[in-house]
């Protein structure tokens, strides 16, 4: 008898998948957080920046403007 082989048909998938791009911020810290609220001083580290002048740019989400409203007074969005 002859041996029969069965071929597994793998489904087709797109190779060319489009890669959506987050829309984003950013943000530079112009005033010094020093003598700050702590609270508000942790919110400047959250947000990735640690000296004057120093741009960062991340993703607009509502937790990220909602940092950015805490510490307004220290950034400038750009």
């Amino acid at each position: 008898m002859p041996e029969v082989k069965k071929t597994i048909k793998k489904p087709k998938t797109n190779k060319k998948q489009t890669v959506k791009k987050q829309k984003t911020v950013k943000i530079k810290l112009i005033k010094s957080f020093y003598g700050r609220l702590p609270s508000h001083r942790l919110t400047v580290a959250g947000l990735g920046l640690k000296r004057i002048n120093q741009t960062v740019e991340l993703e607009d989400t509502k937790s990220i403007r909602g940092m950015i409203n805490k510490v307004a007074y220290l950034l400038k969005v750009e």
